[in-house]
């Protein structure tokens, strides 16, 4: 628990508005710059259309407001001496944001060819959207960030995320007012619900209303005051308004309302960490109301300009070709004055530097932005005291989420006093039989209590809300700013955090190739409650295509594993805690599956991610196998293994291999994934020549994709979930789908040559079965003896 050490602030003088003036004004100069030159960065020529970039792409209209933001920001932190963090949410800040970072001088440090000169100004300007530069929104590659800009409603799930278990830190989040649109933006308001004052930071939300998006009025902008501060008090905020276009009264207004937050943020710590406060804090939040494109063209072509939509992004489009637009794009950088900001060698003047605080306090230096700084290993425990006994395969049962709740409960209890562990999910803890955990934390709990209530705890660190979107966010605010974390979810559920975790996916790729930016823990998914077990929630529940998803995308960043069992999920789950720089995605199962591997067989087996099962298949080494049977996912497995057992019984001569699939990337080629198999390793796993029939947790597509230049791959055929699904029985969701033992067993007498004359009673056989399957279901409503009894007796 930290104290509450910041003092407030005398308001600042009349000289001291005239510095935060002079900053504004060069972060304004410095983001038009980079919009529009890409020579003659101080104007010290009349302006040329050479000077001009030939394409003009950046996003103007928000940026003033957000070097507003920074520019007092600045003041606060230096004043106070807070360590501090900002969440740039507008979606494509850039300018404003790269030009504060150049101004304090992290950005020179960061790069050093961009140096705080006339020549570094010009090449900050001329890199910005342009071919070889950087982006138009805050990426990876800005100093300070941990928020890509692209994509809009994350930023207030993240700005939460960083605060949580830092408790010194004060993050401030910029809302843009489009943003506040959408429905993650619109869930996370509620995350205040969730901030221990006592172990937590302080969030300050700071909803920027300029009223537009890209041709539209915004929602939030158009309500009366009294109604948005209605909405805004609901969500359990209280809001300080700061309106208006005069620069000098913004900046007294802005100043004040920045310093009556920080107060009240700082009494309630005060009351909660040294007074024993319980009541949850009304947190304040500033809305800044400021024009679209402030200070920028009035007028353009004898359209409104300023204020409007046509503000956000290049105001004036045609400066090359137009003179008219090249006179007023002359005017309106001169309208900043640089010769007041800038001395002639285009080093910023002591005025426009004064307000900015010293070293890693500064917004673009905090290593907060940098978590990877930050971050320590998680106190693993040994896997061996919380192994399941295997003495023989496939005879007992476990739940194998269970067996690894026990797990995180202990790394829980390791990290009580540190506080860098969290369990995030949507309400789904103890569905997903991690419920152990609440032994060692309860569940963040900030609202009321009533008798009934369990395992709510407002210092707790296992995070429940039943917005996905949220989860996402609060877990990644909390990995990039230097801490660890698994995210539980159902299976069919987590694609509602698609596009999320795309940019996740990509700022991770990013960050790979910036020497700058430390390794950060894994965003780890544990998904379950999965498609072969949903079959009491029926056909809204079954969907396994979240693993298609990820496997899209870049592959030096995602890991895909299916473990069979108990031990299996423990070594993967120990495996994916423990790494850095992934996405690593876990589909296990919580119902009772039967365990089939040792905790050191499970060890080795994961490590080589797939592996033949010798004890499971009749090929004795003497010959090739007749037939690969093949399984990934928990079910599929112990499907093949049925089969295998059928074929055992029914066609001794057989030669039978058995080959399990742990971490599904090992099917792709070498050269495609850092996990892949080279030809002559998938050869010699699957052969080339002989048929394979493979039993898979997914849609089956997938495999053949994975496959689709091997060798056998013609021989290959895939069983998997083909999208039919129902409210029914476990063995008839696996099927309805083709791919229960019986079926398996059909598909080798198919495909071994010889087979569908020999083996042809056998074959008959298996389809008499499910089609007594079918009848027994309907009339008992549970699955034939011989299939609900089945244990392993190889």
């Amino acid at each position: 628990m930290s104290a509450v050490p910041h003092e407030a602030p005398a308001p600042p003088t009349d000289a001291e508005l005239a510095a935060l003036d002079a900053h504004w004004r060069a972060a304004n100069y410095l983001a038009v710059g980079q919009i529009y030159l890409m020579a003659n960065p101080l104007l010290t020529e009349p302006l040329r259309p050479e000077h001009v970039k030939p394409r003009l792409l950046g996003h103007w209209g928000t940026s003033p407001g957000l070097n507003l933001v920074h520019t007092h920001l600045n003041r606060v932190i230096k004043a106070r001496g807070l360590d501090a963090l900002c969440i740039w949410g507008p979606g494509h800040g850039g300018p404003a944001v790269l030009a504060n970072s150049w101004l304090e001088g992290t950005y020179t440090e960061t790069y050093p060819d961009i140096t705080r000169d006339a020549a570094g100004m010009g090449r900050l300007f001329k890199q910005f959207s342009f071919p070889g530069g950087v982006p138009s929104h805050v990426a990876p590659e800005t100093p300070g960030s941990i928020h890509e800009g692209g994509e809009l409603g994350y930023s207030l799930s993240h700005a939460y995320g960083a605060a949580f278990d830092h408790p010194d830190l004060t993050v401030a989040c910029v809302i843009g007012d489009g943003e506040a649109e959408t429905g993650p933006l619109a869930a996370s308001w509620h995350s205040n619900k969730f901030l221990d004052p006592v172990h937590d930071g302080a969030v300050l939300p700071i909803l920027h209303l300029n009223g537009y998006k890209i041709a539209n009025p915004t929602v939030l902008a158009r309500l009366p005051e009294g109604e948005l501060d209605e909405l805004l008090r609901g969500y359990g905020h209280d809001p300080i308004h700061v309106t208006g276009d005069d620069p000098a009264a913004v900046h007294r207004a802005m100043a004040h309302a920045m310093d009556t937050a920080l107060d009240r943020v700082a009494a309630f710590q005060r009351a909660a960490r040294e007074d024993g406060a319980t009541e949850r804090p009304r947190w304040p939040m500033i809305v800044l109301r400021t024009p679209k494109g402030w200070t920028g063209p009035a007028e353009v072509d004898g359209e409104p300009v300023e204020g409007t939509w046509r503000a956000h992004q290049v105001p004036l489009a045609g400066v090359r070709d137009n003179p008219e637009h090249l006179r007023q794009l002359e005017r309106w950088l001169r309208s900043y004055r640089p010769e007041e900001l800038f001395d002639e060698t285009g080093v910023p003047r002591p005025a426009v530097l004064s307000g900015i605080p010293d070293g890693t306090r500064r917004l673009g230096a905090t290593p907060y932005a940098n978590g990877g700084l930050l971050l320590r290993d998680l106190p693993l425990p040994s896997l061996d005291s919380y192994a399941v006994a295997v003495d023989k395969p496939g005879t007992v049962m476990h739940e194998p989420t269970r067996v690894l709740g026990d797990v995180l409960r202990d790394v829980m209890a390791a990290t009580a006093d540190r506080r860098d562990f969290r369990l995030v999910g949507p309400d789904e803890t103890a569905s997903n039989r991690l419920q152990a955990v609440y032994a060692a934390s309860g569940k963040a709990w900030q609202g009321q209590t009533r008798p009934g209530d369990e395992d709510l705890d407002p210092h707790g660190r296992v995070m429940e809300i039943l917005s996905e979107h949220t989860c996402q966010g609060w877990l990644e605010g909390y990995l990039l700013t230097g801490r660890h974390g698994l995210f539980s979810c159902y299976e069919a559920f987590v694609h509602i955090v698609d596009s999320m975790v795309n940019q996740h996916i990509k700022w991770l790729r990013v960050t790979r190739r910036l020497p700058w930016r430390a390794p950060i823990a894994s965003l780890n998914y544990l998904l379950t409650s999965h498609v072969w077990r949903q079959d009491h929630n029926g056909f809204s529940h079954q969907d396994p295509g979240f693993v298609d998803h990820i496997l899209n995308k870049s592959p030096e960043a995602v890991r895909v594993y299916l473990p069979p069992d108990a031990n299996t999920l423990l070594s993967v789950a120990d495996h994916a805690l423990r790494s850095r720089d992934y996405v690593n995605v876990i589909v296990a199962g919580k119902q009772p599956c039967f365990d089939w591997l040792s905790m050191d067989e499970a060890r080795v087996h994961c490590a080589r991610g797939a592996g033949i099962w010798d004890w499971a298949g009749t090929e004795d080494g003497s010959r090739e196998p007749d037939v690969v049977l093949a399984c990934a996912g928990d079910v599929p497995t112990q499907e093949v293994l049925a089969a295998a057992q059928l074929l055992r019984h029914h066609l001794p001569d057989l030669a039978v291999r058995v080959v399990n699939v742990v971490d599904i990337a090992r099917l792709l080629p070498s050269g495609e994934h850092p996990h892949g198999m080279s030809d002559f390793e998938y050869d010699g796993l699957f052969t080339p020549g002989k048929p394979v029939i493979f039993a898979y947790h997914g849609y089956p597509w997938l495999i053949h994709r994975l496959a689709y230049r091997r060798t056998g791959h013609q021989h290959l055929h895939v069983r998997g979930y083909k999208e039919i699904g129902t409210t029914t029985t476990p063995f008839d969701m696996v099927v309805g789908n083709d791919m229960d033992r019986y079926r398996l067993v059909m598909d080798v007498i198919d495909r071994v040559p010889g087979l569908v004359v020999r083996a042809a009673a056998v074959r008959q056989r298996m389809e008499d079965v499910r089609l007594r399957h079918h009848a027994h279901i309907r009339e008992h409503g549970v699955d034939l003896p011989e299939v609900a009894d089945w244990t392993w007796t190889g």
